[in-house]
């Protein structure tokens, strides 16, 4: 389809189910690390629901409620961001990002989550983008804070992850923000 250059030899591509090898291998290199703070590698344990994952998407794509674009580093897939929930007729959506571990202190995560929530503001007329992250995950804070998000709270003990209730805290960022930020 299309490839965005995030620069350092990295693209940032939408991540398709003819893709479900490839993510597979991906979840397999990073698994332990993205997932200790996200579901998504229990989401792709296999090659089977690595497909019914990136399918998910593909049909939140087509009826336009949400997106999911891979960050490839010299040709690999190392990781993505996405909208997990995207609502153009309210304004609204939720951006989140993943990376492997050989990826990682590149800046490939702010510069992409960038590139999609500027084209949610700018391209889909959005007005509010959030922002979920477990409070242990001081790198993803990290990306809200260098976004210029605004920590709006916690949400205490909101979602079951491997039988253990998690926080979560919101960051978020506003249209008339990111215009003023110069994003």
């Amino acid at each position: 389809m299309f490839a965005i250059s995030l620069g350092d030899g990295a693209e940032l591509r939408p991540l398709e189910p003819w893709r479900a090898e490839e993510f597979l291998a991906h979840m397999e290199r990073g698994r332990d690390f993205i997932g200790a703070h996200m579901e998504l590698p229990d989401l792709a344990a296999d090659l089977d629901s690595a497909r019914s994952y990136l399918q998910l998407y593909a049909d939140k794509a087509a009826s336009d409620t949400g997106r999911l674009y891979g960050i490839w580093l010299d040709g690999t897939l190392v990781g993505g961001v996405s909208f997990p929930k995207f609502d153009a007729a309210a304004g609204t959506c939720e951006a989140g990002c993943w990376l492997e571990p050989a990826a990682t202190g590149r800046g490939l995560v702010g510069r992409a989550a960038r590139l999609i929530i500027d084209w949610a503001f700018n391209e889909r007329g959005i007005h509010r983008v959030q922002w979920l992250v477990s409070p242990n995950n001081t790198p993803s804070i990290n990306v809200a804070k260098r976004l210029g998000m605004t920590r709006e709270g916690v949400l205490r003990e909101t979602y079951l992850y491997r039988d253990v209730r998690h926080d979560a805290e919101v960051w978020s960022v506003l249209a008339p923000e990111w215009q003023a930020l110069g994003s």
